[in-house]
């Protein structure tokens, strides 16, 4: 999709990248990240109308650091180095960049000494706080540039050419710590760029919706896989919207779903949206395949094989099925294209259904593969849904399947989806729904002796998962008032048959993940 404004940023590898393409969105320009080994012509055909070169780990005075084409410089475009960006500018445009052993890394006082257009707004205020994260550092500035900042350590902290529009900061102006970081960001877009704010999700509802109403056949179905989450609940209203009942959501209940879940989705966008939706009872199915198995990522493979082959048989029935429709976000395309300094490690099978779109020979339907989270949560805000389906906490593929520790049984999933209950409910009656990422219950492999009225017991352990994200990349556990937890326990011990004991999991990740399996 083509957009009126919008800008590409280069990624060197920092892991602030996505930030600065989420704050440039959140601005209302259109962002796009490349590799930075993106060949020019690549980045011509996203028609920027400014570029951003992101921070990176590596010494622009490596033999293999990562480099730039210098034609892109000679496009005329305006151009904002961060960082690494800043000192591969300098290296580039004939200044000196010196390697450092003594990384820094924290906050630091900026001051400005020069005028500068990224600073309007900024004049008369006397603390500027920046974070920074480098080792090396501009010594000699090119021609042409002038220095406009520096802070106690760094004698160029920030350097600007306006002739040619090429402004570069050592600081990182897309993280929180950075004091008017956004507006720092907001000048270079409408200050330097002369960029408009159009980019809205009113204006993506309207554009994706017409998109897809034109490249869908007349005749052509589209089948979408529904789970009840917000990212295929989007797809599904928005494909709606586009070709109406066309569309078939088959939504596949795997006995994994927490309490009442079902029911209360499918009532909810039946009543409301009128979906052509098909409700598929397969609990026995699943459960039947899970019988005795206790390693995680066998029940990963088990429950989506299982779900590709229910999927199929019952998208088979559909005459005329041409596309599947996905949930794939932003973040989910961008993962397999930016530059990462070196190979990633799978952690664990991802629990999307890969192979679906080979085994059915059907095209592929992603209308919000250019969003992130945060503005699909927005799409559906548009569209209506409620906040109990747009705040809804994310929740894995498999279910409650990794969430019971071991082997998964009827009785198992019924004692682990009445504690999670309890967790849920309290959590919005003490308003901290909203203000965690995500807050659930595990139930665990072993049983503990308790006492309760005047017996001995000896029942199962439920562990309570409550972590603060901004997009699950790392997490720290939350530090809920005692008071509510004290009630959460109290709870979970008097009203779950079958558990005596709360224990509450305050690992960050990394090291852990979010999920326990």
């Amino acid at each position: 999709m083509k957009h009126a404004d919008s800008v590409v940023i280069l990624d060197y590898g920092s892991q602030y990248t996505q930030l600065i393409a989420r704050r440039v969105r959140e601005a209302g320009v259109y962002s796009e990240i490349l590799t930075c080994e993106a060949t020019p012509e690549e980045i011509k055909a996203r028609e920027p109308q400014a570029i951003i070169l992101s921070g990176g780990p590596a010494s622009v005075t490596a033999e293999d650091a990562p480099g730039l084409y210098r034609e892109i410089l000679d496009w005329g475009l305006p151009v904002l180095g961060i960082c690494y960006g800043m000192q591969l500018l300098a290296h580039n445009l004939g200044g000196r960049v010196t390697a450092s052993e003594d990384r820094e890394y924290g906050r630091a006082d900026l001051d400005l000494t020069g005028q500068c257009a990224l600073w309007d707004g900024l004049e008369g205020k006397a603390n500027h706080v920046v974070w920074m994260s480098h080792g090396d550092h501009v010594e000699e500035i090119p021609e042409g540039f002038s220095v406009v900042a520096c802070t106690p350590s760094v004698p160029v902290a920030a350097m600007a050419d306006p002739e040619r529009r090429i402004y570069c900061l050592q600081f990182h102006p897309e993280v929180a710590h950075t004091d008017d970081g956004s507006l720092i960001l907001s000048n270079f877009l409408f200050k330097v760029a002369g960029l408009k704010p159009s980019w809205t999700m009113s204006s993506f509802v309207e554009s994706t919706v017409l998109e897809m109403r034109e490249s869908i056949g007349e005749d052509e179905q589209v089948v979408c896989g529904l789970s009840g989450g917000i990212d295929s609940t989007v797809v599904a209203l928005l494909l709606h919207k586009a070709i109406g009942k066309r569309l078939t959501c088959i939504f596949v209940d795997n006995g994994l779903l927490r309490l009442n879940e079902g029911e209360e989705v499918i009532g909810y966008l039946r009543e409301h949206f009128d979906l052509n939706l098909v409700w598929v009872q397969a609990q026995d199915e699943f459960l039947d395949k899970l019988k005795g198995v206790d390693d995680p990522e066998k029940k990963r493979k088990i429950i989506g094989h299982t779900f590709i082959e229910v999927f199929d048989r019952e998208a088979a029935k559909i005459k005329n099925v041409k596309y599947l429709a996905q949930g794939t976000l932003y973040p989910d395309v961008i993962e397999s294209i930016s530059f990462k300094g070196g190979p990633s490690v799978v952690i664990k099978s991802h629990h999307n259904v890969g192979g679906l779109p080979e085994k059915m020979n059907l095209s592929l339907v992603e209308p919000l593969r250019e969003l992130f989270k945060d503005e699909v949560r927005r799409v559906a805000m548009e569209l209506g849904l409620p906040d109990s389906i747009i705040w809804r906490h994310p929740f894995p593929g498999p279910g409650l399947a990794i969430r019971v520790i071991g082997e998964i049984t009827a009785e198992r999933l019924d004692i682990l989806r009445k504690a999670d209950k309890i967790v849920q409910n309290e959590l919005h009656a003490a308003d901290w729904y909203r203000k965690v990422w995500q807050g659930f219950a595990v139930l665990l492999p072993l049983k503990t002796v308790g006492v309760m009225g005047d017996g001995r017991t000896y029942e199962h352990v439920i562990a309570l998962r409550v972590v603060d994200s901004i997009d699950a990349m790392t997490a720290d556990w939350t530090r809920l008032p005692s008071e509510l937890l004290a009630r959460m326990s109290n709870r979970i011990i008097n009203e779950v048959k079958g558990v005596n004991r709360v224990v509450f999991d305050i690992s960050s990740k990394p090291p852990g993940t979010i999920e326990w399996e």
